[in-house]
């Protein structure tokens, strides 16, 4: 089986599929999976309406990025976006993946997602209708927005920064194709680059 690097982060819009690909991932090469999500939002009923402050943010990502007994060879795979909050933990990454889709999929997958996860709680007059609705406006945000939001503009501007390898994986693609790609493009990287 191929190898990849120990120390992974994917990173993309909303819906691009970070999570999705951090799990086949894990699956895949024994990393541990890690979600951004996890650490930047409070659990609570309804989720993903309390934010942490940033620096418990980055005090909790610190501490599982460390260690982990269930992973003594210590590799991780951490998706989803890391905002000012995480910039410092860039030193510890051996590759970035960033994800983009046409705006229209990855906006469609979202609702799918969220109906799928949460149904009738984000249809009109649900407990969850606002949130939904608010969160599908923010993440259509990522593709015409400039550098101070979750962007595309974000994104390029972190990525041109990286000591780190990037792939970027443009397009749709099922996650095994997605999975292919980086593998390839790992594997055929000068060793300078890698």
């Amino acid at each position: 089986m191929p190898h990849l690097p120990d120390h992974i982060h994917i990173t993309g819009g909303s819906g691009s599929g970070t999570t999705t690909l951090g799990r086949v991932i894990a699956a895949r090469y024994g990393h541990r999976h890690l979600d951004t999500d996890d650490f930047f939002w409070e659990q609570t009923d309804p989720p993903y309406t309390v934010m942490r402050p940033k620096r418990d943010v980055a005090t909790l990502l610190d501490g599982a990025l460390v260690s982990d007994p269930t992973h003594p060879d210590g590799s991780w795979v951490l998706s989803g976006a890391i905002g000012s909050w995480g910039y410092e933990f860039a030193c510890r990454f051996d590759l970035v993946v960033w994800l983009t889709l046409p705006p229209e999929v990855r906006l469609a997958r979202l609702e799918a997602r969220e109906r799928a996860e949460f149904g009738s709680r984000v249809d009109p007059g649900g407990d969850m209708e606002e949130n939904f609705r608010g969160f599908i406006e923010w993440a259509a945000l990522y593709d015409t927005a400039d550098a101070s939001l979750r962007s595309h503009a974000r994104h390029a501007e972190w990525t041109a920064t990286l000591s780190c390898p990037v792939i970027r994986v443009d397009g749709v693609y099922t996650v095994e194709e997605t999975l292919a790609i980086i593998e390839e493009r790992w594997h055929t990287a000068p060793a300078a680059q890698r």
